[in-house]
């Protein structure tokens, strides 16, 4: 297998630009639906409509309050290079590639898949400290540690 290499830093970017571009989206369709709202006739027929909306609203400003999390978090991953498994740090296994900043989940980079973990996830827990060569299992999936960046 051919070794791929990956710059980090262009990780790190790509992960807080997802994160910058989910958070001005998300305020741009709030700011639409509370237009949609208030051109809403003011008749008791609406009420409910207008009542829906609001709850949707609601739920879109919590999406936005975790969001800026995740971005506060960001600012918090440093960029540093480490043999050991710590928070920042690129991980390439023998099955998937982790991403150890915010829970972001699946992204592809590049052409290939990454996995944003949070360092509270149970992953990120079981590899904490490790380096390359160790090997761990976690839900009955085995894994050995190719690379730390």
């Amino acid at each position: 297998m051919e070794k791929i290499v990956f710059e980090k830093s262009d990780i790190r970017d790509f992960v807080t630009t997802t994160i910058a571009e989910k958070i001005e989206k998300l305020k741009n369709f709030i700011e639409f639906t509370q237009e949609a709202s208030r051109d809403i006739k003011k008749t008791p027929k609406y009420d409910s409509m207008r009542e829906e909306m609001q709850e949707e609203i609601y739920q879109m400003q919590r999406q936005l309050g975790a969001l800026n999390d995740l971005k506060r978090n960001m600012a918090k991953v440093l960029n540093n290079t480490t043999e050991r498994i710590q928070l920042g740090s690129l991980v390439i296994t023998n099955k998937a590639r982790f991403y150890i900043s915010v829970s972001l989940g699946e992204f592809f980079f590049e052409g290939d898949r990454f996995y944003a973990i949070s360092p509270e996830s149970p992953m990120a827990k079981k590899m904490m400290g490790m380096k390359a060569g160790d090997e761990f299992t976690l839900n009955k999936i085995h894994q050995k540690i190719v690379e730390v960046l």
